[in-house]
């Protein structure tokens, strides 16, 4: 990976938008649309800059040396950033990037997770927003209310977020939710690829609050685990580290 996926917020923020055509029309929609200030100005304060012109090499160089993070269309080798192919449902954005590589891939990779995502997800997202202080009131403790989110949020949960939900849904599961118990799983490596992890433990990997494995388990493999997972190599005379949430074992055959 040598690109950082992030989410940069423009709402009321300058944007030097250079275009013409097409492409430069359909950059303007999509920075207005995301609330920024559309400036035709190369000369403008600003911190990104689109380029969407027939010959962009001389305006591409002048906004960098300026200190601009510069988009130009067609032109990956050009690009500080790319743009990915984004599907919304309220609050909730999902980006598909492939670094430049095919607009066209992370096109049809968008259009088929749009099948698959409900309608209701964005009212999901914002119930859960509301219910901030209510989650915080009903778990203390932040490692206790993130299991009992992932509970939640796992398939066939009370809130799977691939199901479609009325508005009640996330107060009725305050109601009545409960903290998944401490649990310890095996995933028993069938080879170092990361991808021939089956759904269950890519998902176990996901949820994990300790993850002890065998020396010599890839880090392709570990990264797969959340980023702020404690980790643990077991060695023998050793003790496994207790975890409240779920631990998973990750053993080399």
């Amino acid at each position: 990976m040598d690109s950082l996926p992030l989410f940069h917020r423009l709402t009321g923020q300058p944007v030097i938008l250079l275009g013409e055509g097409e492409t430069g029309e359909a950059k303007r929609r999509l920075l207005e649309r995301a609330g920024a200030v559309v400036v035709d100005d190369a000369d403008a304060e600003a911190r990104l800059a689109f380029i969407a012109l027939g010959d962009p090499d001389a305006a591409a160089l002048r906004l960098k040396a300026r200190g601009l993070l510069v988009n130009v269309a067609d032109r990956p080798d050009l690009c500080d950033f790319t743009l990915p192919s984004v599907l919304e449902r309220g609050p909730v954005l999902i980006a598909v990037g492939t670094g430049g590589a095919s607009a066209g891939l992370a096109k049809a990779l968008r259009l088929r997770l749009e099948t698959l995502l409900p309608a209701t997800l964005g009212s999901l997202a914002q119930a859960l927003h509301t219910a901030r202080a209510a989650l915080r009131s009903r778990w203390p403790d932040a490692a206790e209310r993130r299991r009992a989110l992932d509970a939640a949020l796992e398939p066939r949960g009370p809130l799977d977020p691939l199901v479609d939900h009325d508005d009640g849904a996330v107060a009725e599961w305050l109601e009545k939710g409960v903290v998944s118990t401490s649990a310890v799983v095996e995933i028993i490596l069938s080879s170092a690829d990361p991808d021939d992890l089956t759904l269950r433990q890519a998902r176990w990997l996901g949820r994990a609050d300790l993850v002890a494995h065998d020396p010599g388990v890839p880090e392709a493999v570990l990264i797969r685990a959340r980023a702020d997972a404690e980790r643990q190599e077991l060695r023998e005379g050793v003790s496994l580290a207790r975890s409240p949430g779920l631990t998973v074992l990750i053993r080399l055959r």
